[in-house]
């Protein structure tokens, strides 16, 4: 069995070119199939059938494992079974039909409005990479962008004038998007600067040095200003998570969210609505008369 991991190690190494952290997780999942196939008895992967993945699978979870980590070890035999299969090792594939057991999901982390407030309404100092942090800050929170398509956006997608940005989102689907008084203001105090750096194409987000702004530098603007501005960690998705559940506290419209967001299924978008539930559950602790009378009466 050990031979022939190797060999599938090797052929996603050489012909399939898979990164070197691919090639380490498929190595840590596929050595603990196989050290869970040889406690068990079973001597080849031709031995290995459905019913005694399940039971490792169950195992596993047992153990603590998430159900993320466990779809990615299915994923991973799926692929070794996909190889063993057409170099006729075996005819068979355990992991068909097989999915992990369903973790629970976990929320995503916002900032309440009062948060957002002390984030974004702070003074901002008269230079280029104030103005620029606070455009990239304000249109994060203003439109609900991903990182990766605020990163992308160039001049000729926004439109100041009718507050209007045009984004090319997941699957290449292009949405247009409302941007908020507050972020077209930080936008044109931010584009005059921008020009003064000499870009080096339609940019939006530029550093000093006229290139656009990667994934990494953006982040790491976010980071800092949640450090100055709130003492906490803050990442660019934590604010679109943030308008997604503040858009849906005020409008209680699920389907314009998820238009906004831009997801394909309502079903990422319900996630919100769990949010909102936890706000309503709060409102209700603090003010209905028996949660009151059942919270004094506990303590």
């Amino acid at each position: 069995m050990q031979a022939e991991l190797d060999a599938y190690l090797e052929h996603l190494r050489s012909e399939r070119q898979v990164s070197a952290h691919t090639l380490d997780g498929y190595r840590h999942d596929l050595q603990t199939v196989l050290t869970l196939a040889e406690k068990t008895g079973i001597a080849t992967w031709a031995a290995l059938d459905g019913r005694s993945l399940r039971s490792f699978i169950a195992r596993l979870h047992a153990q603590g494992q998430a159900s993320r980590s466990l779809a990615r070890l299915l994923s991973a035999v799926r692929g070794l079974y996909r190889y063993l299969n057409r170099e006729g090792h075996c005819s068979h594939d355990p992991a068909s039909g097989l999915t992990p057991p369903k973790g629970e999901r976990r929320l995503p982390r916002t900032l309440d409005a009062d948060r957002a407030s002390q984030l974004l309404d702070g003074a901002v100092e008269d230079d280029f990479i104030a103005h620029r942090d606070q455009a990239i800050l304000e249109l994060f929170y203003s439109s609900g962008l991903r990182l990766a398509e605020l990163t992308g956006l160039n001049l000729e997608q926004l439109d100041l004038a009718a507050g209007l940005v045009e984004v090319r989102g997941k699957g290449n689907k292009v949405r247009v998007l409302p941007v908020g008084s507050k972020a077209r203001q930080a936008l044109n105090d931010w584009l005059p600067l921008r020009a003064l750096s000499n870009p080096s194409d339609g940019a939006v987000f530029v550093s000093q040095q006229g290139r656009r702004l990667g994934p990494r530098a953006i982040q790491l603007r976010v980071r800092q200003a949640g450090v100055r501005e709130l003492g906490q960690h803050l990442h660019p998705h934590m604010l679109r998570h943030s308008f997604a559940s503040h858009m849906l506290e005020s409008s209680q419209d699920l389907r314009a969210v998820q238009e906004l967001l831009g997801h394909a299924d309502i079903a990422t978008t319900q996630i919100y609505t769990h949010l909102d539930f936890q706000h309503l559950a709060k409102v209700y602790d603090s003010a209905h008369p028996r949660a009151k009378r059942r919270s004094s009466e506990s303590e």
